[in-house]
């Protein structure tokens, strides 16, 4: 937890203003029942006093008394505010390096974590770190200054009724030590089920359309039902064991408070004292109290911060190493092979190369490696074994922003923002009118953007449901050609263009991005014959490569796709 609360030194002078008003305010608070008992021993139990001294004197400590209180009642409320200011911009500031470090993971710590989790470590779990800092800072320096303070002052007062009070706090202590030492691995439970409540949920939205389609709305109802239930349950037996602690501390304050009442009594003291040491006990009661509530704030917080500490850890440092070989072309794989759980290899053995400005088909079925190859292109993943070279230089030796400025991407569940199409494919890189509307033409998308309410300006709803799935793919295409990319891949981003579509893109590809070399995994041979390299994946395997005709020769299993979809 202590990585988490270094977030708050850039603040630590509103962190210490805020706590000498806090100490100020309790101060002033803890002198109430001392100037209450002053009256009453000397005003209302006191005949050495005139009616007008008493008058006087009940004026002028009921002033004081009522000062205390105004500095109690400012010093505790501009307090607060300092301490919610810092707290703030404490979790703003944990949640930007949690944001930042999440995206700067690799494609493996993402996976490790996985994503609904880390969006829950960036909303509960910081909500949560925020809850422990503010509330700490707010009640867990007011609370012991009460109980040490109140402490002081009744010993000063009178020490045998001050050991009654000072019987019951170690009693206190001992309970709340127990109760959160057992409650804290019950909070990390909750938060592992809140994850999994999160992947649930994103599964849900993401899927609406299909379980709507096959009536599953029931079912996914309950299972959802099922994960909250659990998670219920989990949190109730957290609650469960947290909540012991304010009945267990004010059942043992409360018979210290009777044993106050006996032993006053019985040592004949002043009705002012025993009323001065009710109020002590009240005081320092609530602030066990408040101390008890810190402490499941603390339990699930310390739980959280662990979990943010954990992703804030992790070293997203470049592991670049030095160029010792150098390729020809543009792209080329040596016995490369790669596993995504370290158990079998999803690519095996892939060799290949490809010259600047020529075309690389992939085909093959689901699962036969085809995004793998992409991934490992990119350097979302490293190659277990085996060497990749883009423009002659191994991938490890690019930094991770060079390399990927080489290439011009539409991935198969690409995304596209609530905003205007124009933004969407321009995305934040400041591209000139030209280089867009190049883009667009090319993508084949001019034909139904211009006929949109604004054209390049109309704004995109969220996931942009307001497009068909063809219209979306054109405006990735387009996203991927603004850049003028080196590379150009496309993984599967044709699958819902009409053939017609497909083959105008594919023409106007080849005329206007002719020194861009292109990879293209594609389920249709058409999209791919006329590459100048075709690679067959079958179970991560390379089990056929050539140009088409060769491969119609070659390879039986490229002849049977071309069988199946074109007749030959």
């Amino acid at each position: 937890m202590t990585k988490t609360l270094r977030y708050l030194k850039p603040y630590s002078g509103t962190v210490i203003a805020g706590l000498v008003l806090k100490l100020v305010g309790s101060v002033a608070e803890l002198f109430l029942p001392v100037l209450l008992g002053d009256i009453i021993d000397k005003v209302a139990d006191n005949p050495a006093y005139t009616y007008d001294q008493k008058v006087k004197y009940s004026l002028i400590m009921g002033g004081l008394m009522l000062l205390c209180a105004a500095a109690a009642l400012l010093g505790n409320i501009f307090a607060n505010r300092l301490t919610v200011k810092s707290s703030g911009r404490m979790t703003h500031d944990i949640r930007y390096d949690l944001f930042s470090k999440t995206s700067y993971l690799s494609s493996r710590k993402t996976d490790k974590f996985g994503v609904p989790s880390l969006i829950s470590r960036l909303t509960s779990d910081s909500y949560y770190v925020n809850q422990m800092v503010a509330r700490t800072l707010r009640l867990g320096v007011r609370a012991p200054i009460l109980i040490l303070g109140g402490l002081c002052l009744a010993f000063s007062q009178d020490v045998m009724l001050a050991l009654v009070l000072l019987a019951c706090l170690p009693v206190v202590g001992v309970i709340i030590f127990i109760v959160t030492k057992k409650s804290i691995p019950v909070y990390m439970g909750v938060q592992q089920k809140q994850d999994a409540m999160v992947r649930r949920m994103q599964e849900n939205v993401t899927g609406v359309r299909v379980i709507k389609a096959l009536s599953r709305g029931e079912y996914e109802t309950e299972r959802f039902d099922e994960l909250t239930r659990d998670l219920a349950a989990t949190e109730f037996r957290a609650n469960r064991i947290m909540s012991l602690s304010n009945p267990l501390a004010t059942l043992v304050l409360n018979l210290g408070l009777v044993a106050l009442i006996i032993v006053g009594a019985a040592a004949g003291d002043t009705p002012g004292t025993v009323l001065e040491f009710l109020q002590f006990f009240v005081i320092i009661l609530n602030a066990m109290i408040a101390l008890s509530k810190i402490f499941v704030v603390i339990s699930r917080g310390s739980a959280s911060a662990a979990r943010i500490e954990e992703v804030l850890s992790e070293d997203v440092g470049e592991n670049i190493v030095p160029c010792r070989e150098s390729a020809d072309g543009a792209i080329e794989f040596r016995n490369v092979s790669f596993s995504y759980n370290g158990v079998g290899n999803n690519v095996k053995n892939v060799t290949f190369s490809l010259g600047k400005g020529q075309t690389l088909g992939i085909i093959g079925s689901t699962g036969s490696g085809k995004s793998t190859l992409i991934n490992l292109l990119m350097r979302f993943y490293d190659a277990d074994e085996g060497e990749i070279f883009v423009d002659g230089r191994n991938v490890k030796s690019y930094p991770a922003a060079e390399l990927r400025r080489k290439f011009g991407a539409v991935f198969q569940n690409d995304f596209l923002m609530a905003a205007s199409v124009k933004d969407n494919v321009d995305y934040g890189r400041g591209l000139s009118k030209e280089a867009i509307d190049r883009a667009v033409d090319c993508a084949q998308a001019r034909e139904f953007v211009d006929g949109l309410e604004g054209g390049l300006s109309y704004n995109l709803a969220q996931k942009a449901n307001n497009l068909s799935g063809g219209q979306k793919q054109r405006i990735l295409i387009a996203r991927a050609l603004a850049g003028d990319p080196p590379i150009l891949i496309l993984d599967d981003s044709s699958s819902a263009l009409d053939y017609a579509t497909d083959a105008a893109f594919r023409k106007a590809l080849a005329a206007e991005y002719p020194s861009a070399t292109k990879v293209i995994v594609a389920q249709r041979i058409s999209s791919i014959k006329n590459a100048d390299l075709i690679l067959v994946m079958e179970d991560g395997e390379v089990i056929g490569a050539g140009r088409h005709e060769e491969l119609l020769n070659a390879c039986g299993e490229y002849r049977l796709i071309c069988s199946a979809q074109m007749g030959v």
